[in-house]
């Protein structure tokens, strides 16, 4: 028999019976390794119901013992990563290593949220007004949801429950049912630190499960990553049940090379940014955009460091990179490789014909590929594909380079390569995107500062951890109070006028 992967409510695993159930696979492999329950409403209404009960005392439980709490979580998550990543690489197919960055990437959002005393801290002002003072408070939301991805099954909800826990909430996770079990390890972590019941739940699920976190009267807030359609639709609906949201979208994330940059460097970062985790990652590069003259020596270059990659198992110490998580994506990102050259663009390197460590028997493989004299009216360039397929585009200047990626309808995540200053300084004030990397090809930020996109790589109005993490998971409440000593007090009467401060 294999695992067999169900829901956390109030708790403990939940024991009722499973109406629907998807499979797990090895992507490796190709196999079935278990199954998962899928959540309907009677599953999402037990969670809820656990997480409102549980919001009031976890509410009014001093930052003191919440801090506690987070602490020993974050040791016991320190303990158990190699367990975590080992969860992560058998069932999404990233190699142990990547994995392994993955959890300790999440970890620092947990650093960060034991830091929670400090960042919960409101305004005082004394004496706005005669004898009154105004101050303000950021107090918890209630029920908060966090929708995550299939790529980073750890890394992603851990951008969120840390925050939102700390900052007083009840949070209920809704992991990807392809890769499941990281979050049940996470919620057996949760309580063995000593989080209250009801605290942290997770219903595992599909489009069913979301409809009814995005229409529970219950939920006050969502957090969401993932694709661009799916993050629009998951704004409107939660919008329109009045909850506030925080969706995160696609991305197509470019790689400017300026002719003075080191092109060693260079392919050495492209192919890295580009081919790691097999391209499932939304802050991987997808499009290198070459200036000038760069173009032919820089290809050469990529392709020779690609030609050295080892692709296999995840559990294979020699693997660099690993399959893709399902036989559809895999055929949809392949699919690429032939729409590309009718469109116009050269196979540079073809992936479907690079080796596979130990076979790869009827695992989800495609190894890195390399489509040259990309264009950007191709569908390659247009879409998000979100595996090892690196485009490369040719244009004249830096001009063209800004104005192609600023076109772009996505503004999650952008490199520049230069070792000229001014030039590097003008990129990240004329570019239009959210997060900016200067000679560093994967900008994500460090969990004190936010993580977020612009334009449709993002809906709503928070990014994801940081200050804008704590803000997105509290409220503010602006107290304005004046105490009366009996002896001095002042003269009354009704006064019907603007109340003005003096």
């Amino acid at each position: 028999m294999g695992k067999h992967v169900t829901h956390w409510i109030g708790g403990r695993r939940y024991e009722g019976p499973a109406e629907r159930q998807g499979d797990i696979h090895n992507p490796a492999s190709g196999l079935v390794t278990g199954t998962v329950d899928l959540a309907g409403p009677k599953e999402v209404d037990a969670a809820v119901a656990a997480a409102r009960a549980a919001f009031p005392a976890w509410r009014d439980t001093s930052l003191s013992r919440r801090v506690q709490i987070l602490f020993r979580f974050r040791e016991l998550l320190n303990a158990e990563r190699d367990r975590l990543a080992e969860a992560i690489s058998a069932e999404h197919g990233k190699v142990f290593s990547d994995a392994q960055g993955e959890v300790a990437r999440g970890l620092e959002v947990v650093d960060f949220a034991c830091g929670i005393p400090h960042l919960l801290k409101g305004g005082y002002s004394e004496n706005v007004s005669t004898g009154v003072d105004s101050y303000s408070i950021l107090q918890p939301l209630g029920v908060v949801v966090g929708i995550t991805p299939f790529n980073f099954p750890a890394m992603v909800p851990m951008w969120m429950f840390p925050v939102a826990i700390a900052c007083g909430n009840a949070f209920v996770l809704k992991p990807s049912e392809k890769d499941p079990s990281a979050s049940l390890l996470i919620a057996e972590l949760w309580e063995r630190a000593g989080l209250p019941e009801g605290v942290f739940s997770v219903v595992q699920g599909d489009k069913e499960a979301v409809d009814a976190l995005l229409e529970h009267p219950d939920v006050a807030a969502v957090s969401f990553v993932g694709s661009t359609p799916i993050a629009r639709y998951i704004y409107r609906t939660a919008a329109e049940h009045g909850k506030r949201v925080q969706a995160l979208g696609g991305a197509k994330n470019h790689m400017v090379v300026l002719p003075d940059a080191d092109l060693d460097l260079a392919a050495d970062q492209a192919v890295s940014a580009g081919f790691g985790s097999a391209g499932e990652r939304c802050m991987a590069i997808s499009a290198v955009v070459a200036v000038d003259s760069v173009a032919d020596e820089l290809v050469a270059k990529i392709k020779e460091r690609v030609s050295r990659l080892l692709v296999g198992p995840g559990d294979d110490d020699r693997s660099e990179m690993g399959p893709l998580v399902t036989r559809e994506h895999r055929d949809k990102v392949a699919s690429y490789l032939e729409s590309g050259v009718r469109e116009g663009a050269t196979l540079a390197v073809d992936g479907r014909v690079h080796p596979i460590l130990g076979g790869g028997g009827d695992g989800f493989w495609l190894g890195p590929t390399v489509l040259d004299h990309v264009g950007p009216e191709m569908s390659c360039y247009r879409d998000e594909i979100f595996g090892p397929v690196l485009s490369v585009l040719r244009v004249d200047d830096y001009d063209a380079a800004v104005k192609l990626i600023n076109d772009n309808p996505y503004g999650n995540g952008t490199a520049i390569f230069t070792n000229d200053g001014g030039a590097a300084r003008r990129f990240q004030n004329e570019v239009e995107v959210g997060m900016v990397g200067i000679n560093v090809p994967i900008p994500v930020p460090m969990a004190y500062y936010s993580f977020g996109g612009w334009k449709q790589s993002l809906f709503g109005d928070s990014h994801a951890h940081g200050t804008e993490g704590v803000h997105f998971y509290t409220r503010t409440k602006a107290v304005t109070a004046r105490w009366i000593d009996p002896g001095t007090r002042p003269a009354g009467g009704v006064d019907l006028g603007f109340p003005t401060n003096g």
